[in-house]
């Protein structure tokens, strides 16, 4: 079963390495006869895309496929460490020791490169970081968070929520990192509220990466923030019309948005701002920057609730004259 099997790799690894090999040179190779070979294509062909592309062209991968025994899992790479442990290679070929040691050692090295490349990316990243932090003092926590991403893993964390003001230990399926404002967020399954959450990064304590696996299944981020304007995803559908001055209409189209407006040029050279969202907070923050040069015409009970906010405002600074 042992020759059987390393047989079988060979066959592999000769494909890969020699596209349109034939079956009469896989047999020189594995030093077996033409009809073994024919009978161990059948059985890989049940887990590999192998085609003969007619008489005496021999066989090669379908598309993009590749044998890359370096792409191990840790467990895979943990089963594959053990194998001269469990096996008596005393039966193996001669050259089985230094192939051994050859896989062993370029996956040790393609995973400290892959290793270096995440903190590398992590390292890159500056964003959001105040300046009165001191260098190195606070871990950074994207570098674990991006290769459970990576690798589909499950992280531990003990995440600080501010409204009830409480730390709380979560696992969570890490999908997608977001970033918004100068910050980071994570889209992720939260196993204690048995949902897709966004987190903010900052309030993460720590983060530890967990031997437990996940799988994303049909979720779309696309569809997710669908109608979110930055992160504060609600669950209400608000249509907004607002109408921003010739002035600011140049600089609102050219404008980076995570939604997708219908804007219409009015004769007066001002601007009509149509957008449907599920949440009002942060679009009305960010409106509100332009003062009087944007007008929210719809949803009319918004423009009462904005008239209020401004007599507060200017009854804060009554008086200063």
């Amino acid at each position: 079963m042992t020759e059987k099997l390393v047989r079988l790799l060979r066959i592999l690894q000769a494909i890969q390495a020699n596209p349109g090999i034939t079956a009469k040179e896989l047999a020189v190779k594995c030093d077996t006869t033409v009809r073994t070979i024919y009978r161990d294509l059948r059985i890989l062909d049940r887990v590999a895309p192998i085609m003969n592309e007619g008489y005496g062209k021999g066989y090669r991968f379908i598309g993009n496929f590749a044998l890359y025994p370096l792409d191990f899992t840790e467990q895979e790479a943990m089963v594959f460490s053990m194998l001269p442990s469990v096996v008596d290679t005393s039966q193996l070929p001669a050259e089985f020791d230094s192939a051994f040691d050859k896989v062993m050692s370029v996956h040790t090295k393609l995973k400290s490169r892959n290793s270096d490349i995440v903190e590398n990316i992590a390292g890159i990243i500056r964003m959001g970081t105040p300046a009165y932090r001191e260098e190195g003092k606070d871990p950074n926590l994207l570098i674990p968070i991006i290769e459970a991403i990576l690798n589909q893993e499950t992280l531990r964390t003990r995440y600080h929520t501010l409204t009830d003001n409480e730390i709380t230990v979560r696992e969570i399926d890490p999908y997608y990192l977001i970033p918004r404002d100068q910050r980071f967020y994570l889209v992720g399954y939260c196993h204690l509220l048995r949902k897709v959450r966004l987190f903010r990064i900052s309030r993460f304590l720590d983060v530890t990466r967990t031997d437990a696996h996940f799988d994303k299944a049909d979720f779309n981020i696309a569809q997710y923030m669908k109608n979110t304007w930055s992160v504060d995803r609600g669950d209400e559908l608000i249509h907004f019309k607002v109408k921003f001055t010739e002035k600011m209409a140049p600089y609102i189209k050219e404008e980076e948005m995570f939604v997708r407006p219908r804007m219409t040029d009015l004769p007066d050279g001002s601007l009509l701002f149509e957008v449907t969202l599920n949440s009002s907070r942060e679009f009305l923050m960010w409106l509100y920057q332009f003062g009087p040069q944007a007008e929210v015409l719809e949803p009319r009970e918004f423009r009462t609730e904005i008239r209020k906010q401004l007599i507060q405002w200017l009854q804060r600074y009554e008086g200063d004259e």
